[in-house]
C-alpha cells in the first residue's frame, strides 16, 4: 500500500515539475514595436555566367512606429557577404541590405542570409538561387583573306 501511494505521489510531483517548467512567463509584446517588410525574400538569379556580377539587393520598409536597427546580417557561406544599414531606420522609411555572391565557381546557388533586428518578428531569412554556367568559348574571327593577294613565304 505504501509502495502505492509513494508511486502516486512521485507521479503527481512529476508532472507539477514538469508543467512548472511550461509556464515561463513570456516578455509582453510591444504594440509599437518596429516590424521589418521585405519586398522579396527570394532573389533568382537565374541562369548567370561564372565570373558575371553576382550583386542584389533585398529592399525592406520598417512598418512599426518605433525605430527598426538591424545587426549585422549572416550569410550561409564565405562566397556570400552583406552590407546593411548599420543607422535606425525610422517607421515609414525603407532601405536595402546589398548581398553579393561570388560567381566564380560553377554549380547551383542556395544560399541564405538571416536577418536579426529589434522588429516584432526578430528574425528573417533571405535566400539567393540560380545557376552559374561556364561562359561560352570565344573565338577569334579569322581575318577574310583578300581577293588577289598572294602569300609571302619566306
Amino acid at each position: 500500500m505504501q509502495k502505492i501511494l509513494l508511486s502516486v505521489l512521485f507521479v503527481v510531483f512529476a508532472a507539477f515539475a514538469v508543467k512548472a517548467q511550461d509556464a515561463t512567463p513570456q516578455p509582453p509584446v510591444n504594440p509599437n514595436a518596429p516590424e521589418i517588410s521585405f519586398d522579396n525574400l527570394v532573389h533568382d538569379y537565374g541562369t548567370i555566367f561564372q565570373g558575371a556580377d553576382g550583386a542584389c539587393e533585398f529592399k525592406f520598409s520598417n512598418t512599426g512606429k518605433e525605430p527598426l536597427i538591424l545587426s549585422k546580417p549572416i550569410t550561409s557561406c564565405g562566397c556570400t557577404t552583406s552590407s546593411w544599414p548599420q543607422e535606425p531606420i525610422l517607421p515609414g522609411k525603407s532601405d536595402v541590405i546589398k548581398v553579393t555572391y561570388n560567381t566564380n565557381n560553377i554549380g547551383p546557388i542556395n544560399k541564405t542570409i538571416t536577418v536579426n533586428s529589434n522588429g516584432k518578428t526578430s528574425m528573417v531569412r533571405l535566400s539567393i538561387k540560380g545557376t552559374v554556367v561556364a561562359k561560352p568559348a570565344t573565338t577569334t574571327p579569322e581575318k577574310p583573306n583578300e581577293q588577289g593577294a598572294t602569300p609571302v613565304n619566306k
